[in-house]
């Protein structure tokens, strides 16, 4: 007999589409798969050769639950050069990728009946971890209008006695929005004389396209009391199998309950990962970002327009991560119906808009190669000229 915490949870709609696809592609069918959240560029080699000099060292063994100290020293070195953020080694933890980052987060701090705001679209497991935490998700909704960005007066709307967090993610999983500086700092201002934590999953910050990116607690003192940033190097510098997130915070009570609970859990992250997370982190491989942040604007910017050409699609240019989060409204407002006809007649695997938390859309991702995203896309035009629902 199963628990009704877990009978409640949904299984991640991006993990099940991308499943779909792959059986698909293994009985012999034509399958073009747009629904991964993943680079398709090789972790750096720098990067594998610390892991295997790690390996040759012996370095195997178990490490303090938070993470080893050169590590939390690297990831806190980052933050002040990158980010302009000012933490101590004590002031982060180290978890299993930013998923687990956020289990934590949400297990720790949401009691029975917390409202938690979500800005919608947001990534598929926001909310599920919410409810499975015991708390409320209260999604603040956005379109194509607003860029996809919440305003002041919403977040202000939003907000009641109830409010416990607020959860930022820029760039955005899946519609790639990024909050300027003058954005977050006017949501700031809302949040003040609040207690309302503020969680921002900044994973994609290297990916920005066209702008610049801004941590949130870079903002002001309050947002650097308020906030928990979450991280990892799973988009920057493909490490999705690695397995590395972290959390930094000025909360420190918050970081020992959260070392608490993965003591009682995981324990500490593989210790291989940790010490090629410290390349990662320290600047060695930030030509190899580059090179992958170009890559991905070139092809962001092929796929706008191939869609944007399509009679009956539309999409706001991302400016940042590597999905397109496409309107679909004029040719099947039901993006479940929409993706799977999609997917049995011309091959094509994206992700329903539903999933997200916003129908009428579906999310593209263009972690792949130019030539099948030309490919991909000529097929989805041939199927919106022929669709009848």
């Amino acid at each position: 007999m199963l628990s009704k915490r877990i009978d409640a949870l949904s299984e991640s709609l991006t993990i099940a589409i991308s499943t779909l696809a792959r059986d698909l592609k293994a009985q012999g069918k034509d399958i073009i798969s747009f629904s991964a959240g993943e680079p398709d560029f090789d972790t750096p080699q720098k990067i594998k050769d610390a892991a295997k000099k790690a390996l040759d060292d012996g370095f195997t063994k178990y490490t303090a639950v938070a993470g080893i100290p050169t590590l939390l020293q690297a990831i806190a070195d980052k933050l002040k050069r990158e980010n302009g953020l000012e933490y101590s080694k004590d002031e982060i933890i180290v978890s299993n990728g930013a998923k687990h980052t956020l289990f934590n987060i949400f297990q720790a701090l949401i009691d029975e009946g917390d409202e938690v705001i979500i800005p919608a679209p947001y990534w598929v497991t926001y909310p599920e971890l919410v409810k499975y935490s015991g708390g409320i998700p209260i999604e603040i909704i956005t379109d194509d209008s607003s860029g996809f960005k919440i305003t002041p007066q919403q977040l202000q709307d939003a907000i009641t006695p109830k409010t416990k967090m607020l959860i930022l993610t820029s760039p955005s999983n899946p519609t790639g929005a990024v909050y300027s500086k003058e954005e977050l700092t006017a949501l700031g201002e809302v949040l003040k004389g609040t207690n309302i934590t503020v969680v921002s999953d900044e994973m994609y910050e290297k990916l920005v396209y066209s702008t610049i990116f801004t941590a949130a607690a870079s903002i002001s003192e309050d947002m650097l009391q308020r906030t928990i940033t979450v991280n990892g190097l799973s988009k920057s510098v493909a490490m999705t199998g690695w397995r590395f997130g972290y959390m930094a915070c000025k909360n420190k009570e918050l970081i020992k309950a959260v070392n608490k609970l993965q003591s009682q859990s995981t324990s500490n992250i593989n210790s291989i990962t940790q010490v090629a997370a410290i390349t990662g982190l320290d600047g060695s491989v930030d030509d190899e970002i580059e090179y992958m942040r170009q890559a991905f604007e070139k092809r962001c910017k092929v796929a706008s327009a191939m869609f944007n050409a399509i009679d009956g699609l539309s999409v706001v240019e991302p400016q940042g991560a590597f999905y397109l989060f496409v309107n679909c409204k004029k040719v099947n407002p039901n993006s479940m119906q929409f993706c799977k006809d999609l997917l049995e007649q011309e091959g094509v695997a994206t992700v329903p808009g539903l999933g997200f938390g916003t129908d009428g859309y579906f999310r593209f991702s263009f972690a792949t190669d130019l030539d099948t995203i030309t490919k991909g896309i000529k097929r989805i035009e041939r199927f919106v000229k022929n669709y009848k629902n």
